[in-house]
C-alpha cells in the first residue's frame, strides 16, 4: 500500500481524517501526518473506496476526552501517534489506555503535562489594563504556553471575566474576548513589553508591601513557579532582589513591626515590644526596619553638614529627588531653603541639614510619586537616629522647619507649631525656632501667602543666627520646654 497523507492542524481535522482511514482499514505505518499543507516533500493518495464491512467507530467518553487532552501536546509526531492508539482499539486492543502499557503511558503522560500547563496558565497570565481605545480589548495579557491550550483557558477565562473584554496573546496564536464571543486569531504581538499599563507600578508597590522577608523560602517560590514564567509576570522584575535583601539580613527584622498585632475580641496581654526575640538594634541608617517606610523608599537620606555645626536645620522627610539621590533638600524644597538662607546671611555649608524622618513616604498617583506626611508612629521610630545627630553634631540652635520636624524635636505628637512661630524655645540647653517647611511655600494658594510664608522663614533663619550671639528681638521673649 501507498503512504497516505493527510493534514491536521487540529483535533476536529485529525478526527475526520482518522475516522475516514480506520473505515479504509489503513493501518498506521501508512500513513504520513502533516500539520502545514505542503510540508516536505509528500504526497497524498486518494482512497479508492471506503471498505463497506469497516465495523462503526465507536469510543468510550474516556478515550475520546483522552485523544483530545492529548492532541494539546506539543510534539512532531502526535498525529501519528494519536492515530495509533486509536487503530490499536479498533482492533481489540483496550489495554492502550492503560497506564501499564508503552502507548498507554505516554498517553497519560501527554495528557498530564497538558492539564498542568493549562493550570500553570490560569495561575500565571497577568493582565494588563490598557488605555481606553475604541474596539480595542480593556485588558492584555501575553504568556507563552509549551502546549497549545489557549483555546481552552480563553474559555475558562470568560467564564471568570464576565462582560469585561480582553485579550490573551502568545508566540503563535491569540484570542479575543468581546464580551460575549471568543474571537480566535493570528500572533498580533512579540512579547509583554508590547503591553502599555499605567497601574503596574501600583500593582508592584502593592506586592512589596505583603513581601515578609522573614518567611521567604527562595528554593520553596521557584519549585512553586518554574523560572520559564518569572520573566513575563510583573513582580519578576523585583522579585530577585527582594530575596537577595531577605538574604542578606532583612529576613532578621521582617516581622518586627507586627509581633503581638493579631486579630480577634480578645487583646494580647503583652506589649509586641516584649513578645519579640531579642534582637540587636541596627548599627546604621541603611539596616533600619523599625517601621515599614524602608520597603518603599530607594535608600535612607542622612543629614549632611560640618561635623560641629553651631546651627541645625531639620526638615520632615526626603522628597521624591531627594530619594533618588540621597541626599537632604536638593530638590524644589531645597533651592526655596538655600534661596531663604542666603537672603538671611547664612551659608548653607556652614549649618547641618537633616529630616526627622529618613525614608521617604509617597503615595502613586500615574507614574509620580507624591508626598504622604509621616505617621506618629513613624517620626517616633526615627527619632533615635535624630537624635543621634544632635548628638554628634552638638548644635546649639535647631530651626524646626515644620510640624513633624517640632514634633519630633518636642518628642510631643501634640505640639503645634503656629502658636510657636517667631517664639524661640528652649530645650535641653537648645534653642529651637520654628518656621515653616519651603514645601508649604511652594503650595500656598497664591502670591500674597507665599509671600507671608517665606518671609517667616527667613524671619526664623535670621533670628537663629541672633541667637547664637545671645540676642533674642525685643517682643519675642523665650520661652523653656
Amino acid at each position: 500500500m501507498s503512504a497516505v497523507v493527510r493534514l491536521a492542524q487540529c483535533f476536529d481535522e485529525w478526527r475526520a481524517a482518522a475516522r475516514e482511514l480506520i473505515a479504509l482499514r489503513v493501518p498506521p505505518a501508512h500513513v504520513q501526518w502533516q500539520s502545514r499543507p505542503g510540508e516536505g516533500d509528500l504526497f497524498s493518495v486518494a482512497p479508492e473506496a471506503t471498505d463497506a464491512n469497516a465495523p462503526q467507530l465507536r469510543l468510550p467518553r474516556q478515550l475520546v476526552e483522552l485523544l483530545q487532552a492529548a492532541a494539546c501536546f506539543n510534539v512532531h509526531d502526535r498525529w501519528a501517534f494519536l492515530y495509533q492508539v486509536l487503530w490499536r482499539w479498533q482492533q481489540g486492543q483496550h489495554d492502550v489506555i492503560s497506564p501499564a502499557d508503552a502507548d498507554g503511558a505516554r498517553l497519560h503522560a501527554m495528557v498530564k503535562a497538558v492539564h498542568r500547563e493549562e493550570h500553570d496558565m490560569h495561575a500565571y497570565v497577568r493582565f494588563r489594563e490598557r488605555a481606553e481605545s475604541a474596539g480595542a480589548p480593556r485588558f492584555v495579557a501575553w504568556f507563552e504556553p509549551v502546549h497549545e491550550v489557549l483555546p481552552q483557558v480563553a474559555r475558562h477565562f470568560a467564564r471568570r471575566m464576565g462582560s469585561t473584554s480582553w485579550m490573551i496573546a502568545t508566540p503563535t496564536a491569540s484570542m479575543l474576548w468581546d464580551g460575549s464571543t471568543l474571537h480566535a486569531g493570528p500572533a498580533l504581538m512579540s512579547g509583554a513589553a508590547d503591553i502599555d499599563d499605567a497601574g503596574e507600578a501600583l500593582w508592584l508597590t502593592y506586592y512589596r508591601s505583603i513581601f515578609n522577608p522573614a518567611r521567604v523560602n527562595a528554593d520553596l517560590l521557584h519549585s512553586h513557579i518554574p523560572s520559564r514564567f518569572w520573566k513575563n509576570l510583573p513582580e519578576g522584575a523585583i522579585v530577585p532582589a527582594m530575596l537577595s535583601s531577605a538574604a542578606n539580613g532583612e529576613r532578621r527584622t521582617g516581622q518586627t513591626a507586627s509581633v503581638g498585632q493579631r486579630s480577634g475580641a480578645a487583646m494580647i496581654p503583652i506589649a509586641a515590644e516584649r513578645a519579640q526575640p531579642v534582637r540587636d538594634l541596627p548599627t546604621t541608617l541603611d539596616q533600619c526596619r523599625r517601621c515599614a517606610l524602608w520597603q518603599h523608599a530607594t535608600q535612607a537620606v542622612p543629614g549632611i553638614g560640618p561635623a560641629q555645626a553651631r546651627i541645625m536645620l531639620v526638615g520632615e522627610q526626603p522628597g521624591d529627588q531627594e530619594d533618588l539621590a540621597g541626599l537632604p533638600f536638593v530638590g524644589p524644597a531645597g533651592a526655596l531653603l538655600e534661596q531663604a538662607m542666603q537672603e538671611a546671611g547664612m551659608a548653607r555649608d556652614s549649618v547641618y541639614v537633616t529630616n526627622a524622618v529618613k525614608h521617604f513616604k509617597w503615595e502613586p498617583r500615574g507614574k509620580r510619586r507624591l508626598h504622604k506626611t509621616p505617621a506618629q508612629r513613624e517620626i517616633l521610630a526615627c527619632h533615635g537616629w535624630l537624635e543621634e545627630e544632635i548628638q554628634r553634631v552638638q548644635p546649639q540652635v535647631i530651626v524646626a522647619l515644620g510640624s513633624t520636624a517640632l514634633k519630633s524635636l518636642l518628642q510631643d505628637g501634640a505640639a503645634s507649631m503656629t502658636p510657636l512661630i517667631g517664639t524661640p524655645i528652649e530645650s535641653d540647653g537648645r534653642w529651637i525656632v520654628s518656621v515653616y517647611h519651603p514645601s508649604y511655600v511652594l503650595r500656598a494658594p497664591d502670591e500674597a501667602s507665599r509671600r507671608q510664608a517665606y518671609r517667616v522663614i527667613v524671619d526664623g533663619l535670621k533670628r537663629a543666627t541672633m541667637l547664637l550671639e545671645g540676642v533674642v528681638e525685643n517682643g519675642n521673649a523665650a520661652v523653656s520646654h
